[in-house]
């Protein structure tokens, strides 16, 4: 008897030790999902938080949670231009990048235009050439390579992308393609920086060759609640057509429904002639 008391008792205090030792335990990080890949999703009550590219130039670093999509769309954008003695208008409705979440820090995008109108003219004329049909096709790969599960202040990845001339004369009318870099800063009081450095290779139709582009960006956002918050950002470009940098000063509200989706709208404002005007409206959706 004196026996069989003292198993129970022993056994009582290591079930003790097991439960404390349990309750002492962290519990798994919220953002950790390095276990999850495209064919083992992260659960939907551990997803990070919305952090699309948009509604500014400059992108964000972290990418879709892995095993689930995301779509990001400009349902309207007015482009107004002007170079030397040409005049330019653009105008693209349901412009839209479908993203997919690969991996814990990789995700894959397809951009996708819907609809492009063209017109451009010579500052002396009044008759606009005018061209419309579906833009040309992008691939893209996002990997960051630091903070993407929010472990520290700063997040930083690398996209990859090559545009395909699938848009006749509404496109390019070459392939296309560049690297860029964005980088993300968390500031106190719901403050985010984020910088970016994007080198590209575009084709000019007219002589039928590449040239190189290089386009800075540096973008401030703040989180006045959980609904709204504000995005100002200044982008400059530089590209071996031109001489001189054209700047722009871009501002956009954003405004968040629900943890998967998001509106914003917004305008560049251009800080020189040669700089392009432009007016947006879009959203952001997770699945």
């Amino acid at each position: 008897m004196t026996t069989s008391r003292s198993l129970l008792a022993l056994l009582a205090l290591l079930g003790a030790a097991e439960t404390a030792q349990a309750q002492d335990k962290p519990a798994s990080c919220p953002y950790d999902s390095a276990h999850f890949d495209l064919f083992k999703p992260v659960p939907r009550n551990r997803l990070r938080p919305l952090r699309p590219d948009r509604p500014g130039v400059t992108e964000s670093p972290f990418t879709v949670d892995a095993g689930h999509f995301q779509t990001e769309t400009d349902a309207l954008r007015l482009i107004n231009g002007r170079d030397d003695d040409i005049r330019s208008r653009e105008w693209k409705a349901a412009y839209t990048t479908l993203k997919l979440g690969l991996s814990r820090r990789t995700d894959v995008q397809l951009e996708v235009p819907l609809y492009k109108v063209s017109k451009e003219r010579q500052a002396t004329e009044t008759t606009w050439q005018r061209a419309a049909g579906f833009g040309d096709l992008a691939l893209r790969v996002k990997h960051n390579f630091l903070g993407d599960d929010q472990e520290g202040p700063v997040a930083v990845a690398v996209v990859a992308y090559t545009r395909l001339p699938t848009g006749g004369q509404a496109g390019s009318g070459g392939v296309e393609g560049g690297l860029i870099l964005p980088v993300n800063i968390e500031l106190p009081d719901n403050f985010n920086l984020d910088v970016q450095v994007e080198s590209d290779l575009n084709y000019d139709r007219e002589t039928g060759r590449l040239y190189v582009q290089v386009m800075p960006s540096i973008a401030l956002d703040h989180e006045f609640n959980e609904v709204f918050s504000f995005l100002v950002e200044g982008v400059t470009r530089w590209d071996a057509q031109q001489s001189g940098w054209r700047t722009s000063v871009n501002v956009a509200p954003i405004f968040t429904v629900n943890p998967n989706l998001q509106f914003d709208f917004g305008a560049h404002l251009a800080l020189n002639k040669e700089t392009d005007r432009e007016f947006f409206v879009g959203f952001t959706f997770r699945r």
